[in-house]
């Protein structure tokens, strides 16, 4: 217990890296058998790669897209594209990227932030190529913002227990899912640091196995002690005491508190309140969507039913069969007890705070 690993920055965001003109990703559909990237030159190739999962987690798309912009803004400059070309060719890239995955709001929040410094920047004159570069910039930023949000979410997480605690968890939500240190994995990684974990229940996270693939695949590089169950064992493990909270994620949270994550989070959610047990979001603020009264207003995606019927080309179902494959579920407020962002831990009735906290960030980037 004494040998708790401090987490770094450059550390923790190697999955992400960006020079002008390519972005290097961790792929994570290989993982874990093979530690892989994949190097994307385009704005289309960085869509491909959220669209297919090679890199997910809400906030990493988010910083994704933003380097995606970022690239493209570097190839009109190169081609020598007009003003008019330029600002249609960023809007066409984010319009694009926001595509290929509706549910996650950190997407379109990172690409409409790039947008609108570009459109600011057109409007005080500045060249082109000094608003591709103010775009690295900002990019940069994001990313690097987003590993703070993290370690504050940790740490205002893990002040909500005074004693050591075995939690529950969801999908991933760590390293690989943001800019680094995570959200919900965060708070277990600071519970961790702090010597209040006891251990984390790892669910597998069907159908794509995010839980047993990516967080067992983290929580074993750290040395933090897990067991890894099927989805549903979670209720068995909460009926017999072995959970003393549950702490997910979110890739969008309505102003209402409503919170869509991955399928299989709201059942978690209903089983945690017949247990009464602590059910707790992480999540940044780029994640609250003040725009939304309510989760019915949250478009849910729906994936490749294959995705059920098959896992790595190996078929688990008989040929035709019918499968319905939505990637999320809403959990309802009433069955959260806080939501922990950067700036606190959000409580019941959430809508004013969700309204104040979700308030758009100044726009820096230096000059």
């Amino acid at each position: 217990m004494n040998d708790r690993k401090k987490f770094s920055p450059s550390a923790s965001s190697r999955h992400i890296e960006y020079r002008p003109g390519i972005l290097r990703l961790l792929d994570q559909t290989r993982l874990p058998a093979e530690t892989a990237f994949v190097e994307a030159r385009t704005w289309q190739e960085v869509a491909e790669a959220i669209a297919h999962l090679r890199v997910r987690g809400a906030p990493a798309i988010g910083i994704a897209a933003a380097y995606a912009l970022a690239l493209h803004a570097h190839h009109l400059t190169d081609q020598n594209a007009s003003t008019a070309t330029f600002t249609s060719g960023l809007r066409t890239a984010a319009d694009g990227l926001i595509a290929s995955r509706p549910t996650a709001v950190n997407l379109s929040w990172a690409a409409n932030r790039l947008l609108r410094y570009a459109q600011a920047q057109l409007a005080q004159n500045t060249t082109l190529p000094e608003i591709a570069a103010s775009l690295d910039t900002l990019a940069q930023e994001i990313h690097a913002d987003d590993i703070e949000a993290c370690r504050s979410i940790g740490r205002y997480g893990s002040g909500l227990f005074d004693a050591q605690v075995s939690i529950l968890t969801h999908c991933n939500t760590g390293d690989l899912a943001t800019g680094g240190y995570g959200t919900a994995l965060g708070i277990i990684r600071s519970l961790w640091q702090e010597g209040k974990l006891t251990g984390v229940y790892v669910d597998e996270t069907r159908p794509l196995l995010q839980g047993s693939r990516l967080t067992a695949w983290e929580l074993q590089r750290d040395g933090i002690p897990y067991t890894l169950i099927a989805d549903n064992m979670a209720a068995s493990c909460m009926q017999r005491g072995a959970i003393d909270a549950v702490i997910v994620g979110a890739d969008r949270i309505a102003r209402n508190g409503d919170t869509a994550n991955k399928i299989g989070t709201y059942g978690l959610a209903v089983l945690a309140r017949a247990h009464g047990i602590p059910f707790i979001v992480a999540a940044p603020c780029s994640t609250l969507d003040a725009s939304l009264a309510s989760g019915d207003q949250i478009v849910i995606e729906q994936r490749n039913p294959a995705e059920v019927t098959s896992f790595a080309g190996v078929a688990a179902a008989p040929d035709g069969a019918t499968a319905s494959n939505p990637a999320f579920d809403i959990t309802p407020a009433a069955f959260i007890t806080g939501i922990v962002t950067e700036t606190g831990v959000l409580r019941p009735p959430y809508e004013t705070d969700i309204q104040r906290v979700s308030a758009q960030p100044p726009e820096r980037v230096a000059p």
